[in-house]
């Protein structure tokens, strides 16, 4: 990832964050507190995780605790007055759960969506990033749909606020490896107990970013961003197998068959997007099909007709010495 260097968009500015009390939302507050933020407001659901979370920070007095459900308009319109700078990343996210409960999937992702969209025009927010996931790249489960929906939104919201100062962007980027739920803690106690690691399929790859990365790449896109842009960071991928050596080696492995909605490999760019697409230093710029609010397109390079970036075909496919070294970094 590109390293940061002078004055950023979060230094001076109250910053509110959904779904704040989760891995990245964590990480996330406690760069923007690092880069200078004047206030930073944790907005979630869940008293007990922002209790705890409240004594990862002792004293830390630019901090507001909000209790509350992207679900609710009108709370997000209170927490969100006098913000500059939201970064969304509120969202239900487990593909199978979806698949059982598609409506509150629907709820959360979606009206949950339209509700920070419209809670920052009518307050003037001025810049707002929405978090995506490789799911909703030509998706083909109930999450990644919703996750297509909602991408979709945030960006035909700069239409909505042309003659208003808010601007929306979208940061799309693969599996965080370290967070909350990862698969790295799992696969260790499994081989610490002598069981054998469970490999859905042994020609899976996925793509993988660390969560200072993500955390990284969604400052600098704040810093970029003019309204519009959907991000994709240039991150490697690997098999889900040689991850499994890497995390735990000579340990056992059975294959227990793709769960439902899974995809064998992941896509971040579909081939039929890589036509508005600009690659840019270490990202790529899906730009709008639409831009009625004056939109100019970044510098950057054409991507090759046809091209589609994709986990299995990623030029920057990991081996298991290389996906070794990755993991011991997390440590």
């Amino acid at each position: 990832m590109a390293e940061l260097t002078g004055r950023t968009s979060l230094e001076g500015a109250s910053v509110l964050v959904t779904g704040a009390t989760g891995s990245f939302g964590t990480a996330f507050v406690r760069r923007a507190l690092d880069l200078g933020a004047r206030r930073v407001v944790v907005f979630s659901r869940d008293e007990l995780k922002q209790h705890d979370m409240r004594g990862r920070f002792p004293g830390e007095a630019r901090l507001r605790w909000f209790i509350g459900d992207i679900r609710d308009r009108e709370r997000l319109r209170r927490a969100m007055d006098g913000v500059d700078i939201v970064v969304h990343a509120a969202a239900l996210k487990q593909v199978d759960t979806a698949e059982y409960n598609p409506v509150e999937f629907i709820r959360t992702n979606v009206n949950g969506s339209e509700n920070v969209v419209e809670a920052a025009i009518d307050t003037g927010v001025q810049k707002v990033v929405a978090l995506s996931t490789d799911k909703a790249s030509s998706p083909i489960n109930l999450y990644g749909a919703t996750k297509l929906c909602a991408d979709r939104m945030f960006i035909s919201a700069n239409h909505y606020a042309a003659h208003q100062p808010t601007r929306f962007s979208v940061v799309r980027y693969g599996n965080v490896l370290g967070s909350r739920g990862s698969v790295i803690p799992f696969f260790r106690r499994l081989a610490a107990e002598g069981r054998p690691l469970p490999i859905t399929d042994a020609r899976m790859t996925r793509f993988w970013i660390t969560l200072p990365q993500a955390v990284e790449f969604v400052v600098d896109s704040l810093d970029q961003m003019a309204g519009g842009e959907l991000y994709v960071p240039r991150i490697p991928s690997s098999r889900l197998i040689d991850l499994a050596e890497a995390i735990a080696p000579g340990a056992a492995t059975e294959e227990v068959g793709i769960r439902p909605g899974e995809k064998l490999h992941e896509e971040m760019i579909a081939a039929d997007d890589s036509r508005r697409t600009l690659r840019t230093g270490d990202r790529y710029v899906i730009t709008p099909y639409l831009a009625g609010w004056g939109y100019e397109p970044p510098t950057g390079e054409p991507l090759p007709d046809g091209f589609a970036y994709r986990s299995d075909t990623n030029d920057l496919l990991l081996g298991v010495d290389e996906l070794r070294e990755l993991v011991a970094a997390l440590d």
